[in-house]
């Protein structure tokens, strides 16, 4: 992908689930750092460090799996009552505390309708009560964890 690049065949290069350490040392042994990386980010798992370390390398954090897929958060009565009082949808209150994060979500859904919604999110802002009321739960990761996973 470096070598595309620098031929100018592509503009930008992207990394899925890497760590900092995997993003540390790709650093080191190509002088390269991704535009974007695709992690796992949602409620039950904000991943503040490595959000973090994204916004000092200025990394783009792609949240995968944003509305926190088959985990009931979309059910969850603090998501709802946000959601009502902005008179929007669960889904439009989790993409937007993404945005209000700092993170990319790119939400899934076949339905036009849904996916409507899901470009909707800039209409309202979350304030920081309800930021910290939909991020309180114990931290829960829904797939495959990057550092055990057989690809690395």
């Amino acid at each position: 992908m470096i070598k595309l690049r620098e031929e100018g065949l592509v503009r930008s290069i992207g990394v899925s689930n890497f760590t900092e350490e995997h993003i540390t040392l790709l650093e080191k042994e190509t002088g390269v750092l991704p535009s974007v990386n695709q992690i796992e980010l949602h409620p039950l798992f904000p991943q503040e460090e490595l959000r973090a370390f994204h916004a000092d390398k200025g990394i783009v954090t792609e949240s995968w799996s944003p509305l926190g897929r088959g985990s009931h958060v979309l059910d969850d009565p603090a998501v709802a009552r946000i959601a009502e009082l902005h008179g929007v949808t669960p889904g439009q209150v989790l993409l937007r505390w993404h945005v209000q994060m700092g993170a990319l979500p790119l939400p899934k859904s076949a339905d036009p309708g849904r996916q409507r919604a899901d470009l909707d999110v800039f209409g309202f802002c979350l304030d920081s009560g309800q930021l910290a009321a939909i991020a309180r739960r114990a931290p829960r990761r829904l797939g495959d964890d990057p550092e055990r996973h057989e690809e690395f």
